[in-house]
């Protein structure tokens, strides 16, 4: 650890070292958030593979996201926490290189699981960096800057990543990630090249770490590759999922087992924690699944440009960041058990009213959608978070922070997969239905096959354009009563979270010594990393 002794840094220094962490936290939350917009690109481009394949780069990424926490506790007590976070972002300079210049999945996948890697690390390591640098009585107010730079990417990632890839190209992402980084890791090593450390001697839970590897990629890896390889058909599927099978009883025997476990299962003894990461992990996987979804959807549907459909979510920001500020402070009045039902009920409502749109042309009325989305969005977290850290103390609090985080962020992960499941499966279905309406097997006073051939006839297209033109219209429709029935889906979800947190423990933030109120902030904000 730091020497406690060594002089904060002042002045200029301490206004420029803000402002490099905030803009690292950008740079790698920007970067989970903006290349769902740019994905339809991407795909075309890496070797002309489906867009589904081109999933595979943001869910991955998500998963070594995840992954990175566990590794960066250990990095950092053995070889400081300035020196990793220099490091990791040293590395992700060289992993934007690498998906800048790859031209095929089998470059670009690896190279982006290594950029989640490299940024995973930097998530916590930067908030500690930031916290060490503020006086006890400040500390609060590095967390609240810290959670406005959280914020930022969150809601405007979308749109940014969309302008990107219309004006400046999609690999622009990974250009201008190159510069970024490398400034950050120059100027925090020129202002903490003199920190002492003194190293903690911590034994690394390799084994569980790698187990739970296996576990997460097998999953995602299922769910990538289900729709594509005809699921257990598949040797290679049926493989993955007995390794899965086999991983998962010898992975929570062996953490169990383990003293400093990479993550620890025993905090799910705690109610409150077991019902608040379940709740955040089922709803976070909703959510993103549903953005990644709905961005990709409109493109390749609707047709919408990747800068117009990321623009669709602009929205959120209105009500969605003022929440986020104001709801730490509502929680430490209320039982946060009402908030936390209230947000999820809220996504219901949402979810249910998006899925009722089943008309093209209907889309431009998302607006009013998606600022309640972002409303509950800024209340989701929080309360949850309060709820889930209830009970808990000390380094416990952190390792409980730390545990969701993982299982949160690898939840959004499998839900972007998931949410394309939904979409995949359900397309064929409505496309059946709609042929065989539009077949000749409907009611004679309900004749819109025909109405739209003669107006095509008319028009001047010959029978067989007209044929193809009647095929499309019949895609896009079911395209989007399939979206919908993802967005009805996750609805439910969301009603049955609503029940599922009245079986927590009631909780309010009770009134704590300032360092233990700085700890529970502290794992608050790691918890909300979007």
């Amino acid at each position: 650890m730091s020497d406690a002794s060594s002089p904060r840094l002042r002045g200029w220094q301490f206004l420029l070292f803000n402002l490099a962490l905030g803009l690292a936290h950008m740079v790698v939350l920007f970067n989970a958030g903006s290349y769902v917009a740019l994905l339809p690109h991407a795909a075309g481009n890496l070797g002309g593979v489906q867009p589904s394949f081109g999933t595979w780069a943001q869910t991955d990424f998500m998963i070594a996201l995840a992954l990175a926490f566990p590794i960066a506790r250990w990095l950092s007590g053995r070889f400081g926490e300035a020196p990793v976070f220099v490091g990791a972002f040293i590395v992700y300079a060289g992993a934007s290189l690498l998906c800048l210049v790859g031209d095929t999945i089998a470059i670009f996948l690896p190279a982006r699981i290594l950029l989640g890697l490299s940024g995973g690390l930097t998530l916590p390591l930067g908030q500690t960096l930031l916290l060490k640098e503020y006086p006890d009585q400040r500390k609060s107010m590095g967390l609240a800057i810290w959670g406005l730079f959280t914020l930022m990417p969150f809601t405007l990632g979308l749109a940014t990543g969309g302008w990107i890839a219309d004006e400046l190209g999609w690999r622009a992402l990974f250009a201008l990630n190159i510069p970024c980084a490398l400034t950050i890791a120059g100027i925090t090593a020129a202002l903490l090249r003199d920190r002492p450390f003194i190293p903690r001697s911590e034994r690394f839970d390799l084994v569980g770490f790698l187990l739970l590897a296996v576990i997460l990629g097998g999953i995602q890896t299922i769910l990538n590759q289900g729709n594509d390889f005809d699921w257990f058909d598949a040797p290679f599927l049926r493989e993955v999922l007995l390794v899965v099978l086999v991983a998962i009883p010898v992975w929570i025997i062996w953490e169990l087992g383990e003293t400093r476990p990479a993550v620890d299962l025993r905090l799910f003894a705690h109610r409150n924690f077991a019902i608040g990461s379940c709740c955040l992990a089922l709803g976070f996987l909703s959510v993103q699944g549903l953005l990644a979804l709905f961005v990709v959807q409109l493109q390749t549907l609707m047709g919408y440009s990747s800068e117009l459909a990321g623009t669709v979510f602009l929205p959120m920001i209105i009500l969605g960041v003022p929440m986020v500020a104001v709801m730490h402070e509502v929680a430490k009045r209320l039982d946060v058990r009402w908030l936390a039902c209230l947000a999820c009920l809220g996504f219901a409502g949402t979810f249910y009213w998006i899925g009722l749109f089943d008309d093209p042309h209907s889309y431009d009325q998302i607006f009013w959608p998606m600022v309640f989305e972002g409303l509950f969005l800024g209340a989701f977290f929080a309360p949850l978070t309060v709820l889930t850290l209830h009970g808990l103390s000390g380094d416990q609090m952190l390792r409980a922070a730390e545990a969701a985080n993982v299982f949160r962020i690898a939840a959004g992960a499998l839900g972007i997969a998931w949410q394309g499941i939904v979409q995949f499966r359900r397309l064929p279905f409505h496309q059946l239905q709609l042929s065989e309406h539009f077949g000749g097997r409907m009611s004679a006073s309900y004749d819109a096959l025909e109405q739209v051939t003669q107006k095509l006839q008319q028009a001047g297209f010959d029978p067989a354009m007209i044929q193809r033109k009647l095929q499309l219209l019949i895609k896009q429709s079911a395209g989007i009563l399939a979206l919908n029935d993802a967005f009805l889906l996750s609805g439910y979800l969301c009603m049955g979270l609503a029940v599922l947190v009245w079986f927590a423990d009631a909780s309010r933030v009770p009134v704590l010594k300032p360092a233990e109120a700085v700890r529970e902030l502290q794992a608050e904000e790691l918890m909300e990393q979007p």
